[in-house]
Formats: structure tokens, C-alpha cells, sequence
């Protein structure tokens, strides 16, 4: 969060240290279906087994947010107050381990793993640019916290992790009254892959497993705001 912290001073010493007869505030909310596609994989701590997955889930959230224009610029600064998992469903699977103990009988052991994550958190600082008083186009940070929510029998935990990425969109803008605005928004998130490590190697393996990350998402956004 070190980073958001850093660019939202940033922003506030803008939007204080420029006084403009065109400037404005406003503040609104946003809700907004998501398309979220992510692709992970699993190399176990041997090196040899490797486990992909894809995963597309699609959810509907909410936002609020504020900003500062300046003419044909506008800075804001956008707040998902609610936590969103990345996959519809927990993923689970049952490993077996053969082992061979002192008698040299062979036993097996069956062990439940399941995995979630969800993100929380979500902070976006984007700047807008006006093609046209109703058409405008949008770039921004994008920065999050991804945490863990997993169940393994090894007793492994990978943590939690902070997500940073960008995003791209376009949208439109009217004026529904004096003070009142809507727009329809189209954005673009790519999150920076991660890569976590276990906590707990597995038996017999002095390496620890390792996962990866990618995480992308489409929104379609409907607002509504006020400016002042």
C-alpha cells in the first residue's frame, strides 16, 4: 500500500496547488459487472509435477468515488469497499501419498486440499482525458491485496500477497441536471503475475511447492455522481 499512499499525496498536493475557474469536485458511485479470467500454476517442491488451472468468474460490484477536474483532465481516485473471490468456486483435490514404513509394508495416505483467494481492498488512481464534452478515454494504478483463503492437510499456507497492476478504458458522459452526472464505462485490468511459496515442504521434498498468477479483468460500469 506503500505505493498508493505515495501517489494519493501526490494527487492531493495537484488538486490543492491548482486553483483553475473551470476546476470542480465530484463524488459518486459506480456499480459494475466483471469478467475476471485467471490462470494459475502449482510446481511441486520435486520440480517434476506441475498443475495449470483456469478460471473465469463473472460478478457484479460496487465503488465510490471522487475526483478533481480541470478542464479537459480529470483525477480521481476510485475505492471497492467489498471483497470479490477469484474463483466462483473452491478448488479441492485429494492427493495420495504411497509411503513404505520400517516393515517395508507399503501405506498410502489420502490428504483434502482446497484452495480460494479473494481480493480486497481495491484502490484505482486514474486520470481521465475529455475527446469531447461526452466522450472520454481513462488510464490508472491499480492496486490491491490478495488473500489466501486455503485449507491444505500439509498444513502449508502460501499467504498473502499485495496486487499491483493498470488499467485502460473509455466511457461516455451526460449531464442529467445541474449538478448531476451518468456515465457507461468500459476498463481494461491487468494485474502483475504473482508468485508465491509454501510454508510447509512436503514430505520427503526439501523444496517447498510454488504457485503463480495472472489476473485480468473486464468491467462494464455504470455511474452516477455529483459535482460541486
Amino acid at each position: 500500500m506503500r505505493k498508493l499512499q505515495t501517489l494519493v499525496t501526490a494527487l492531493l498536493l495537484t488538486l490543492f496547488g491548482v486553483t483553475s475557474a473551470q476546476s470542480e469536485m465530484a463524488i459518486g458511485v459506480t456499480g459494475a459487472y466483471a469478467l475476471l479470467d485467471a490462470t494459475g500454476s502449482e510446481v511441486e517442491g520435486n520440480g517434476k509435477e506441475k498443475t495449470t488451472t483456469e478460471v473465469d468468474h463473472n460478478f457484479g460490484m460496487a465503488s465510490i468515488f471522487a475526483e478533481y477536474s480541470m478542464g479537459s483532465v480529470t483525477l480521481g481516485l476510485d475505492y471497492i469497499p467489498a471483497s470479490a473471490d477469484v474463483s466462483e468456486n473452491i478448488k479441492s483435490r485429494t492427493d495420495v501419498e504411497t509411503s513404505v514404513t520400517g516393515t517395508a509394508a507399503e501405506t498410502t495416505t489420502s490428504r483434502s486440499q482446497k484452495a480460494q483467494a479473494e481480493i480486497d481492498q481495491h484502490f484505482t488512481l486514474y486520470a481521465m482525458y475529455s475527446l469531447t464534452p461526452e466522450i472520454y478515454v481513462k488510464a490508472g494504478y491499480v492496486t490491491a491485496d490478495l488473500n489466501t483463503t486455503e485449507s491444505l492437510a500439509t498444513g502449508s499456507k502460501y499467504g498473502d500477497e499485495t496486487l499491483d497492476g493498470y488499467t485502460l478504458g473509455f466511457g461516455i458522459q451526460t449531464d442529467v441536471g445541474a449538478s448531476t452526472f451518468m456515465r457507461g464505462e468500459y476498463t481494461y485490468t491487468d494485474y502483475d503475475e504473482i508468485e508465491l511459496t509454501s510454508s510447509v515442504a512436503r514430505t520427503g521434498v526439501t523444496t517447498n511447492n510454488k504457485v503463480s498468477g495472472d489476473i485480468d479483468v473486464s468491467q462494464f460500469k455504470v455511474s452516477l455522481g455529483y459535482k460541486f
